[in-house]
């Protein structure tokens, strides 16, 4: 486990687009060790919050601290991290393993034995030599998910990581997930699976209309996540 847990601070953040205010005021603390679950409607800026944390976007107020180091003026794309925010890219007339591979090179010497590892781990077969243009879509997720922990990133941003997943697939992936987090990792997720939510997260939180609160063990025994 890493002595030193990853730490991202949400302070006050405001997004907006043109007019609309897509984020209101959002503040959000989390630490390496633990599993944060973002629900909410589509529309209702989990993905935005997304990603304005890893820099894809930049707030009109506020600030986003990850290590101590402000995005947008220290540190301008989110380091160190695993993220699947909507489709994942891929070079579809490649298989899986090169896919990967060509991913993995551009930081790293190439490493055939430790990708076949990656490539085990999430369930698909490393000597396949199947393109991914005809992968199913929960094919596609698991190379996502693949992609984002190859390198065994101490942060994973998570956008409905489970999307087209059976559910042996689910449960692979959430072992995963829960295995990442024991070794200090530190995990946001969004799903609109409330077993998913229930399961792997240490705290929730629920967006509606660009605002963020926090939801309650209580509520979400009685299926208040959506």
């Amino acid at each position: 486990m890493n002595e030193k847990k990853s730490k991202i601070e949400v302070n006050h953040v405001i997004k907006k687009f043109k007019k609309k205010t897509v984020l209101q005021d959002v503040s959000l603390n989390c630490t390496g060790g633990k599993i944060y679950g973002i629900v909410g409607h589509n529309g209702s800026g989990k993905t935005v919050l997304f990603k304005c944390i890893c820099g894809f976007y930049h707030c009109e107020q506020g600030e986003i601290l990850v290590n101590g180091k402000r995005m947008g003026k220290e540190m301008n794309m989110l380091e160190n991290a695993g993220i699947i925010i909507e489709e994942p890219g891929f070079l579809s007339k490649w298989d899986g393993y090169h896919n990967l591979e060509f991913l993995y090179t551009i930081r790293n010497k190439s490493n055939k034995k430790y990708l076949w590892s990656i490539l085990e781990r999430i369930g698909l077969d490393p000597h396949s030599k199947m393109p991914v243009a005809k992968y199913s879509l929960g094919m596609r997720q698991r190379l996502a998910i693949g992609q984002a922990i190859m390198e065994d990133p101490d942060i994973l941003i998570l956008d409905e990581p489970m999307n087209g997943l059976d559910r042996n697939g689910v449960e692979e992936m959430r072992k995963i997930f829960e295995e990442m987090r024991d070794a200090g990792k530190l995990i946001i997720l969004a799903s609109h699976n409330k077993e998913d939510i229930e399961i792997l997260c240490d705290e929730v939180y629920e967006m509606e209309n660009g605002i963020l609160t926090t939801i309650k063990a209580a509520i979400i025994e009685k299926g208040g996540i959506r």
